[in-house]
């Protein structure tokens, strides 16, 4: 473990001390901040509308502002996951310290865990900063805390999937772009799988349905934590992190 923690502290070193990581937290802010401001003008502006037109509707912060944020981030995350983990096995190799990497006494799975725990840090913290967002809500309005922290939870859990999914394809090229752009595309696959479920009811489609993140994305947004949604992310970090580590055995075998 503390070979991990070693490696982990090593790897967010590397993000914070190049434009890198200050980079992506204020285009996420950002792009949130915007998200954030449109989803709520667009809430007054139909509040008043109904209060002006004599037909009131009660208002439920939640569904109203929160779900519609928390798919806003995810479809954020979309983009900014494979601008994490491009970088991770692949710069090793364009600078060619993987073989440092693959003949030493560090074990192949602490490696690959350490970059990998990095990546989530640095997700979270993205995710922290749209926080400051959801504090002005909740000090100017009465949204239930309860649903949302089981949305960040969700979050937290489907993008370490993507991210163990971004650190297995960033050891089969030295070429950060590839990575990067191979694992939008996986990333946008396992998104759209769940569209075929919307008009074919046969097992295939059901198949792939289920395998789509964003199936199981949705309780999440609800505010439900379903232990399968979670075993499922669990299982996609799983599947993720072991595909790394076969890789990373190749590698050491032909170094």
């Amino acid at each position: 473990m503390k070979n991990v923690w070693i490696i982990c502290r090593k790897e967010l070193h590397s993000y914070f001390v190049s434009p890198v990581a200050y980079l992506l937290l204020v285009m996420f802010a950002v792009i949130f901040g915007f998200f954030f401001w449109n989803i709520l003008g667009a809430v007054v502006y139909y509040s008043m509308e109904s209060l002006m037109a004599g037909e009131p509707s009660p208002m439920n912060i939640n569904e109203q502002i929160v779900r519609p944020l928390l798919s806003n981030i995810n479809v954020i995350g979309l983009f900014f996951i494979p601008m994490i983990t491009m970088r991770l096995f692949a710069e090793e190799k364009r600078t060619g310290t993987i073989e440092l990497l693959a003949t030493s006494p560090v074990r192949d799975i602490e490696v690959i865990v350490g970059k990998w725990l990095a990546a989530v840090l640095l997700y979270a913290v993205m995710l922290l900063s749209t926080m400051l967002d959801f504090a002005f809500l909740f000090k100017y309005g009465n949204p239930d805390w309860k649903p949302a922290a089981i949305g960040y939870l969700g979050l937290l859990l489907q993008a370490g999937g993507l991210l163990a999914i971004g650190t297995f394809i960033s050891t089969l090229t030295r070429n950060q772009i590839i990575a990067g752009a191979a694992t939008f595309g996986v990333c946008l696959l396992l998104w759209v799988l769940g569209w075929v479920g919307e008009y074919e009811t046969a097992t295939w489609a059901r198949v792939l349905s289920y395998m789509s993140v964003i199936t199981h994305f949705d309780s999440f947004s609800k505010g439900v934590l379903d232990s399968k949604d979670a075993i499922f992310d669990a299982t996609v970090i799983f599947l993720g992190l072991f595909f790394t580590a076969r890789s990373m055995e190749s590698l050491r075998w032909r170094s």
